[in-house]
């Protein structure tokens, strides 16, 4: 009778203070529970034991490295660390070039980022019917998705050329003056944005397809029923529904974002004039073009600050929690 009334007990989520039956103690749980559900999860550990080891060594062991780098006043080449405290951090604040590259890199982001959420969603809505030529299309919308980026900017690179582009020659064609759209300070980062968001559109589209998909079909049958208008549709029910799959897709576009470097650096190496540096650009020039690995990894860990910030920030508007 007294193991039967602990077990009672501990069922019921109650601390149970019978003589010799165990004790819980969290949430009604037993010392022999823990034991066994430990024992449970030790085949899991040994399953995940490479990829722990992998993520250690190549991400977590860099990463801290990096960190302490970033209090270093070192210069690759030099015999020794001259440890700086935070002068690499306050040097940052204080260099113009990265308040320009940070302005830029919020630019391309939050252009980008609204944008292929817009079109994506648009043309997923188009394109949500299985019939071959949905397929056909939806195909050549992801197709510049799997080409990478900096054989894309290598290509658009030569496209907008002014002198030798086919873009300028249609321009010549049509009587109109010949563009110098990387050259140009007004043009290049809207240049570099569209090509970007090209590129990416049929990405975010298929994302937002993959919860178009998920979204009840009952819905829609209650909306008509209700002689709802596609505007009420969209708003109250195909929204709502999504909302899990916009916030990973305004997650990852985000994040990739931020860290666009390659059709940057292939479309125009940051320039003119600095007009289209962006952090990552920064960062490369600082570290391998200059050499000077400290100041370089206060400005990787500044950069891994605003992503973080930016995507709880994310997390906090979308209003994300365990229901959803």
């Amino acid at each position: 009778m007294p193991a039967v009334s602990a077990q009672a007990s501990v069922r019921a989520g109650e601390p149970h203070t019978g003589t010799g039956a165990p004790t819980p103690s969290r949430a009604g749980v037993t010392a022999p529970a823990r034991r066994r559900r430990a024992r449970h999860f030790q085949p899991a550990w040994l399953f995940m034991a490479p990829s722990l080891i992998i993520l250690g060594v190549f991400v977590i062991y860099p990463m801290l490295r990096s960190l302490q780098y970033s209090f270093y006043n070192w210069t690759v080449g030099a015999v020794s660390q001259e440890f700086a405290g935070a002068a690499n951090y306050v040097k940052l604040f204080h260099d113009k070039q990265f308040w320009n590259a940070l302005r830029v890199t919020l630019e391309l982001t939050v252009v980008s980022v609204v944008l292929l959420i817009v079109l994506g969603l648009a043309a997923g809505l188009l394109l949500q019917r299985n019939t071959w030529a949905h397929r056909i299309v939806r195909s050549a919308f992801f197709f510049p998705t799997v080409v990478a980026l900096s054989t894309m900017g290598i290509v658009w690179r030569f496209l907008l050329d002014p002198d030798i582009g086919i873009i300028g020659g249609l321009f010549s064609a049509l009587g109109l003056p010949r563009v110098a759209w990387l050259q140009s300070e007004h043009l290049a980062l809207p240049t570099v944005i569209f090509v970007y968001i090209w590129k990416y559109v049929g990405y975010a589209m298929i994302l937002l397809l993959g919860g178009l998909n998920a979204v009840p079909r009952e819905r829609y049958e209650a909306a008509q029923l209700d002689r709802a208008s596609r505007w009420q549709t969209l708003r109250y029910i195909t929204l709502p529904g999504i909302r899990p799959t916009m916030l990973f897709t305004s997650l990852i576009l985000t994040i990739q974002s931020f860290e666009v470097f390659d059709l940057v650096y292939a479309m125009t190496t940051g320039g003119p004039v600095f007009h289209t540096d962006t952090l990552v650009n920064m960062l490369y020039r600082v570290g391998f073009t200059n050499f000077e690995t400290g100041y370089a990894s206060a400005i990787s860990w500044v950069l891994f600050i605003i992503i973080l910030a930016v995507s709880l920030l994310q997390l906090k508007f979308f209003r994300y929690d365990d229901v959803d």
